[in-house]
């Protein structure tokens, strides 16, 4: 069975796709990643599309749902990379992503990640009022 290879960079969790998508790819990425999550703890996740130029509305859809369960597991997602065609897709479907961040390119996405996680840190350590 085809997988995405997902890499551990120290809190973070790594996701290149460098394949066209299809339905079950992305159901099996999306499984593959919660129990990536669980078993490193990670803080966050990237996952890279530059190589898309196309997804459809499952697809789109797919990612929402990867970062929404993301975020449940403790973890904040960008998404990078994206084309202007796969911006355009998005925006003309509808398809809501509000728990996805996104970023230029994976140096930026990094550093996004970071930030997010550095400011939640800071928010655990404030005083109760």
């Amino acid at each position: 069975m085809e997988r995405i290879p997902i890499l551990r960079m120290g809190e973070f969790l790594l996701i290149t796709i460098q394949v066209d998508m299809h339905d079950r790819l992305a159901t099996v990425l999306r499984d593959d990643l919660a129990n990536r999550i669980s078993a490193t703890r990670a803080r966050g996740v990237l996952i890279d599309i530059s190589a898309l130029d196309v997804v459809d509305s499952f697809i789109a859809r797919m990612f929402g749902d990867i970062a929404q369960m993301a975020r449940l597991m403790d973890a904040q997602t960008a998404l990078v990379g994206m084309q202007t065609s796969v911006a355009i897709t998005l925006v003309e479907m509808g398809i809501p992503m509000t728990n996805v961040r996104t970023a230029l390119n994976v140096e930026k996405g990094m550093a996004l990640l970071r930030a997010l996680k550095d400011e939640e840190r800071a928010d655990d350590d404030a005083p109760a009022e």
